[in-house]
């Protein structure tokens, strides 16, 4: 009997990573990072690639040994077992998440202010920030299968944009602009790494494939480096062409859609105008994929005891978990500016992939991974967490009080979900399955 051919090869894998990675985090992340690393900030586009390809490396070895759509969510279980800790960092992995797509609202809502006013009004910004969630919520209600066709157009719409950009900008930088001689304490390139890791973190939706890919112990671990090397090359050129045509103090003063800024000197007002609607196609279409994965993680979790019922229930073609995302979601793009929203999710979201580096030690004779490529991820990783809290704590003194309530919301929240469901959550890969995981390993190493 012929197997079926699976949806997901090589290139496919490359190309879902690339988009994940290219979207509103180097329209908004451009601009914070190169606001505390100033000219050098191309140097902390690579330090956190470097990052990203030794977290990539150990969350595909996880995502071979344990083929599971929960990605991360399932890596913890499978790394700390099904217990209070596991889940409250699941939890904590959750409201990451939320915090991540509040901060591509916000993004959205800066373009969408700066098209619509000329200024980029916090009034205006979060009204249009809310309005865009809301609109993706229905859409995603209604099942509107029109969005998630039109990603992959999407995406290639938004690389042409920024390849073609970088390209001509190129030819108009002012060497002077990024001379040594102005730039910044070298310890601020180390302090904005936590930021430029967050523009690759969409890396790990690779993994998520895992189930649906051919061959997954061979194409994994590759299409994770081609779409992370890509991804870099793409962020330092367009660093390059950034502070090439601005100052710092433009930079900074603009550090909210500075991408957009940059295309000035080049194409004058029709080249921001360009920009920042590709910015808005970006963060729009970021939003949309990223309220469907959280309608579908939630739906996961919940079915495996983590959430409560009500992110099961359906709503029309969806869930009642959308609406409850949403309605947090709004409370984050209503609290926070955008600066504290990157700063919060880029180190929360590190101090996630320690932990899940750290779980992958316990469980590393099933993955046959590297130790030392792992030990590696996990001191790198640390080293930018105490860096950027350093950084940051400077100035948004309640950075460090944000990310300490955030787990002790996610530990309560697990602890009273088991007091009130009685339910934990559980593994998706069952030790049957398992055993035909690791001789399948096996048979492939066997070959090699």
């Amino acid at each position: 009997m012929t197997k079926s051919k699976k949806a997901f090869g090589l290139w496919s894998a490359v190309f879902l990573g690339i988009g994940s990675m290219v979207g509103a985090g180097i329209f908004v992340l451009l601009g914070e990072a190169g606001a505390i690393a100033g000219n050098l900030v191309w140097i902390s586009f690579i330090l956190g690639g470097i990052i990203a390809l030794l977290s990539g490396y150990s969350l595909a070895k996880l995502a071979t040994a344990y083929p599971s759509r929960g990605g991360i969510v399932e890596y913890l279980v499978q790394g700390y077992g099904e217990g209070i800790f596991s889940g409250s960092v699941s939890v904590l992995f959750y409201l990451s998440a939320m915090v991540a797509i509040a901060m591509v609202a916000k993004t959205f809502g800066t373009y969408a202010s700066m098209m619509a006013i000329g200024s980029d009004s916090v009034l205006y910004a979060n009204l249009f920030a809310v309005g865009i969630l809301l609109l993706f919520m229905v859409i995603n209600l209604a099942g509107s299968a029109l969005i998630a066709k039109s990603e992959n157009v999407i995406v290639i719409i938004k690389l042409c944009i920024i390849i073609l950009f970088t390209v001509v900008v190129f030819f108009y930088i002012n060497p002077a602009l990024l001379s040594l001689k102005d730039a910044p304490p070298v310890m601020n390139i180390f302090s904005s790494v936590a930021l430029t890791f967050f523009a690759y973190e969409g890396f790990r939706v690779i993994t998520n494939t895992a189930e649906d890919m051919d061959d997954p112990g061979k194409t994994m671990l590759k299409a994770m480096f081609i779409a992370i090397g890509f991804v870099m090359l793409l962020y330092v050129a367009v660093t390059f062409a950034v502070f090439g045509n601005l100052t710092l103090p433009e930079i900074i003063n603009a550090q909210d859609y500075a991408l957009a800024e940059a295309a000035k000197p080049a194409f004058g007002q029709i080249g921001f105008t360009i920009m920042a609607v590709a910015a808005l196609i970006s963060t729009a279409s970021s939003i949309n994929a990223n309220l469907y994965a959280v309608t579908n993680v939630t739906y996961q979790m919940a079915k495996n005891g983590e959430l409560p019922e009500v992110y099961k229930r359906n709503v029309w073609h969806s869930s009642e978990g959308l609406l409850v995302s949403t309605a947090i979601l709004i409370v984050f793009v209503l609290t926070f500016d955008l600066n504290e929203i990157a700063a919060i999710g880029s180190i929360s979201i590190l101090f996630i992939h320690a932990l899940v580096h750290i779980g992958h030690l316990l469980i590393i004779r099933k993955t046959q991974a590297s130790k030392t490529l792992i030990v590696l991820a996990i001191l790198t990783i640390a080293g930018a967490i105490i860096l950027a809290l350093g950084y940051t704590s400077k100035h948004i003194p309640a950075v460090g009080y944000y990310i300490t309530a955030g787990f002790v919301l996610a530990f309560l929240i697990e602890v009273g979900l088991r007091l009130i469901t009685k339910r934990v959550v559980s593994k998706q890969i069952p030790s049957a399955l398992l055993s035909k995981v690791e001789n399948e390993i096996k048979h492939i190493i066997g070959e090699k």
